[in-house]
């Protein structure tokens, strides 16, 4: 049973990492193993099982679309501790862990992911996925990266990011499954109140939610300072996030 992220670049520092670490600590209590795939280890906590970014493939320049996060399909995934084996549950960084992430090792299918928040898709494109929260078999995906790396120019053109181009790869061969919606909750979507409520209520933790995603602004930081990053909606600050992201 495997954990693992993701750190690159200046974006979070590796007090994102301890922070997700620790919450995963509280949250999975089966042994495992937790894994941060990183070009800096500075400031990572002991208890973190440090390991270098897998190699993708990308040309200089390229901008950020998550397209790092394919070197998780890597066979084998070297680890300091061995290379990994079973099931491999992904996390972001700046995502809020407030229950038991048991059932995301427990739930059937060969690889799951969270369907995508994304408001309005075409009915054909309604198995994309956000690839905050993803779940396989280690080792079991080594195309998804050669592919990538041979049809890039391609994939580019087609896919405006690693969470289309992923979902549509898993899809393709029939073994996408979407978490159940209620476990991973977009904290901007289902949690912050709409119009002039959200002046006067703090946001909610939905019923059944495992893990809060934050996609865009607000991060976690500004939830917990009441700043939603957006003059269209309201924002109070929202101690609960502060009381689960430690």
């Amino acid at each position: 049973m495997n954990v693992i992220c993701m750190k690159w670049g200046a974006k979070y520092g590796p007090e994102y990492v301890n922070r997700l670490r620790s919450m995963v600590a509280r949250h999975l209590p089966a042994p495992h193993r937790f894994v941060c795939f990183t070009e800096d280890a500075e400031g990572i906590d002991a208890s973190v099982e440090v390991a270098p970014l897998p190699e993708v493939r990308l040309p200089d320049g390229l901008p950020e679309r998550g397209w790092r996060k394919l070197g998780t399909f890597h066979a084998p995934l070297p680890a300091p501790a061995g290379p990994l084996e079973g099931p491999t549950l992904f996390l972001d960084l700046d995502l809020v862990i407030v229950a038991d992430l048991t059932p995301f090792f427990e739930h059937p299918g060969e690889f799951l992911i969270i369907r995508d928040y994304k408001a309005f898709r075409s009915r054909k494109e309604r198995y994309v996925g956000n690839s905050s929260v993803y779940r396989f078999e280690a080792g079991a995906w080594p195309d998804i990266v050669s592919e990538f790396e041979r049809d890039f120019e391609m994939i580019r053109k087609r896919f405006r990011n690693e969470q289309e181009y992923l979902s549509w790869h898993v899809h393709s061969r029939g073994k996408l499954v979407h978490w159940p919606a209620a476990w991973c909750r977009s904290f901007k979507r289902d949690c912050m109140w709409k119009g002039p409520l959200g002046l006067v209520r703090v946001p909610r933790i939905p019923e059944g939610a495992r893990i809060i995603v934050f996609h865009g602004h607000p991060h976690p930081d500004e939830a917990i300072a009441g700043k939603s990053g957006s003059w269209k909606r309201a924002l109070r600050p929202t101690p609960w996030v502060a009381e689960h992201w430690r």
